[in-house]
């Protein structure tokens, strides 16, 4: 479909012929021959004098052609421009930071695979967690790593192929031996200052006790529901192991219920599997579209065909002068 974004402009189309019927001609003086006997002249005549001028004629090649000319570049003016087939964009309308523990007893072997097989406990968490970001269609993710500190491994991106990449490459004990889940707390909710959405989720997963935060994770989870974060906490591990092996579920069950989210726990692949799964369920994808239908100017057409008709019209009196001339 073709449309003018400023169709009022073809408004003025008879600005022309209100100039020609309404302002006075344009006149040019010529040089005259002065005689001594012109007032006889007239009286002969019957004739009053008046100004001597001569008012220039146009022939009709180059009255239609301005004419046209002038509607092509009110036409262009106006901006027609032929629209596409509407496009829909769908943006997610949530955040979600992957908040992972890689501590020393990440590397624990208690997880057993879907073939029976002894697993590591990160190897299990990071095989169900490719499985859940790849269900996150349109969903902006993060990936938080801790240990003994916490750090982005992934920013804020919509590139969830991407983001499996960098679940790859995280290892045991990258981010030291010790566990720091309120300064994981705390770097997640900072990561959430430069989003633009309401709803903002946490996922953390942790298989100890917090021994190494400069914020205590009851702290951090305070923080994070004053800012409107909601944490969905994961525990992996034994509960029954002494000091930071033991998986502190009371602190995490704390920790979601400060942000009206919930506590889960894992002691093996399947369990996990269906925790991830709970959770997609319990945070089902949120968008907002974008509607739109592309555009493509066609004012280069009506500006093309304006500067042909004027040179093909100049070069018609061009010839018709050469030809004149003797």
């Amino acid at each position: 479909m073709i449309t003018l974004a400023h169709p009022w402009v073809l408004l003025l189309l008879p600005l022309p012929w209100l100039v020609w019927r309404y302002l006075p001609p344009h006149r040019e003086q010529v040089a005259a021959i002065r005689v001594p006997f012109f007032r006889m002249l007239t009286d002969a005549a019957g004739e009053t004098p008046s100004a001597g001028a001569t008012v220039l004629g146009r022939s009709r090649l180059q009255t239609g052609a301005a004419l046209c000319i002038w509607a092509l570049i009110l036409l262009g003016l106006a901006q027609p421009q032929r629209l596409g087939e509407p496009v829909i964009i769908e943006k997610s309308a949530r955040d979600i930071v992957l908040a992972l523990d890689i501590s020393g007893s990440m590397d624990e072997r208690d997880f057993t695979a879907r073939d029976g097989a002894a697993q590591q406990r990160l190897a299990a968490v990071k095989s169900v967690l490719k499985d859940f970001i790849a269900a996150r269609d349109s969903d902006r993710m993060a990936l938080i790593v801790f240990g003994t500190r916490a750090f982005v491994q992934a920013p804020f991106t919509d590139d969830l192929q991407g983001l499996g990449g960098f679940l790859d490459q995280t290892e045991v004990g990258m981010a030291g031996p010790n566990t720091a889940i309120g300064d994981a707390i705390g770097l997640a909710v900072r990561s959430f200052e430069t989003s633009d959405v309401d709803e903002r989720l946490i996922i953390l997963l942790s298989d100890g006790a917090d021994t190494s935060s400069r914020m205590t994770p009851i702290n951090a989870a305070a923080i994070a529901a004053d800012r409107g974060v909601t944490i969905q906490a994961i525990g992996v591990g034994d509960p029954e192991a002494s000091g930071e092996d033991k998986v502190d579920l009371a602190t995490l069950g704390d920790i979601a219920a400060r942000t009206g989210g919930t506590m889960f726990f894992a002691d093996d692949t399947e369990a996990l599997n269906r925790i991830y799964q709970q959770i997609d369920e319990m945070t089902p994808r949120i968008t907002r579209s974008t509607r739109f239908r592309p555009t493509e100017t066609l004012s280069w057409i009506a500006a093309g065909a304006a500067l042909l008709i004027g040179l093909v019209t100049l070069a018609v009196l061009l010839l018709k002068t050469r030809r004149a001339a003797p």
